[in-house]
């Protein structure tokens, strides 16, 4: 036990030689925390409705409740502008489609004449579709209240004609607005109860961040243990110290509790900077503290694997910091999960990286208690299994 121990803590010593490791252990993790959890925040919660270039010519109360329709629509982002900005940016390609509203389309509605939009959409964009779609909606659902004001004016001059215009205006608008304030508040007619309650989920851009970047950053050093092996073999000191009465077993063993040792505590020193600065709400301690030690099990022993195959420390270092940022573009660390297609978030669970960023959301945004995250555990300890076979079976001494 002493020679494992003493392993450790020279590989502890070689790694924070350099004070600027410190950097890499916890400065730059914490960093690059906060930049990713603001950048994650606002690509969740901006407007990723579909714009719609609107130009007004009429401006009337009609006209602006058209544009007021589109803009509850929820599918569509009207942007009002001049004729000659709105054609100059459609025609660059800012939005799929362009709708004018003709001068005199208030006059026409009243006096109960048709009107026609003019409606330009880009074409082979599937947006321009569903920009029409939403367009078309709300013309409807302004031309239900006017067609509603109609009928009343009408049914109204049968009973007596009006004096003048100005009482009949008058009679219109009333008319026009008890049927806005109508549609608006009739209740729907066909409603949807879904079967299962849905899952209590709170998304954090906060977690979002801290728990990737974390995942992120100490698997690179994990990974890394394949550089420390290397060096040892090119060196020649894993030769003269298997030489002393230090066995394989226990050079092996020294390596990884070094390196998994700084691994945890990095981890929950990046936890407690989310909880604590951030203000994240990880979820039951034990079942959060189980995540963090098979992940880091699974990431030591991926790095133990990989030293058993390359030649020199640079290598193992460029593969660890490639491999790192590839495995974090794909498991959701950098980025939830679900921006990906769904055949590309089944494919990704093959890393374990990704088992480990829904464990940790599960039970951070989802409310899940330790059992929900069992598999997730589960495969990273088998994954980490798997991981010391090979490397232990490939392993060389020079």
């Amino acid at each position: 036990m002493n020679r494992i121990l003493n392993i450790a803590r020279k590989d502890t010593l070689l790694r924070f030689a350099s004070p600027s490791e410190l950097l890499f252990f916890i400065v730059l993790p914490v960093i690059f925390t906060v930049v990713v959890s603001g950048f994650v925040s606002s690509q969740v919660n901006r407007d990723n409705r579909i714009a719609v270039l609107v130009v007004n010519q009429d401006g009337g109360a009609l006209s602006n409740d058209l544009v007021q329709a589109l803009a509850d629509s929820g599918s569509v982002r009207p942007q009002t502008l001049e004729a000659a900005a709105a054609a100059a940016q459609f025609d660059d390609g800012d939005a799929p489609a362009m709708l004018t509203i003709p001068a005199g389309f208030e006059a026409s509605l009243r006096a109960g004449q048709p009107v026609e939009l003019d409606l330009q959409l880009e074409p082979a964009n599937i947006n321009s579709v569903a920009a029409q779609q939403a367009i078309e909606a709300a013309a409807a659902q302004v031309g239900r209240a006017l067609a509603a004001a109609n009928s009343s004016v009408a049914a109204a001059e049968q009973v007596r004609p009006f004096t003048d215009e100005a009482e009949r205006t008058a009679y219109f608008d009333a008319s026009l607005t008890a049927a806005q304030s109508l549609l608006a508040t009739a209740p729907a007619r066909l409603t949807a109860v879904a079967a299962v309650q849905k899952e209590r989920e709170e998304y954090s851009a906060a977690m979002q961040g801290s728990a990737g970047q974390m995942l992120v950053w100490v698997f690179i050093p994990l990974l890394g243990t394949a550089g420390l092996m290397a060096s040892e073999r090119v060196t020649g000191t894993l030769k003269r110290l298997l030489a002393t009465p230090t066995s394989t077993t226990e050079y092996l063993l020294g390596t990884v509790v070094g390196q998994y040792g700084l691994g945890i505590v990095q981890m929950l020193l990046l936890v407690g900077f989310g909880a604590l600065v951030l203000n994240v709400v990880w979820g039951p301690p034990l079942a959060v503290l189980g995540v963090l030690l098979a992940f880091g099990l699974s990431s030591v022993a991926m790095g133990v694997m990989l030293g058993a195959f390359v030649k020199t420390e640079n290598q193992a270092m460029g593969l660890s910091i490639m491999l790192g940022m590839v495995f974090g573009m794909l498991s959701g660390a950098f980025w939830p999960l679900e921006f990906f297609p769904p055949v590309v978030q089944q494919i990704v669970h093959v890393i374990p990286m990704t088992w480990a960023m829904q464990a940790l959301t599960d039970l951070a945004a989802r409310g899940r208690d330790f059992g929900a995250i069992l598999p997730a555990i589960g495969y990273m300890l088998a994954s980490a299994a798997l991981f010391f076979f090979i490397g232990v079976k490939r392993f060389r001494y020079e």
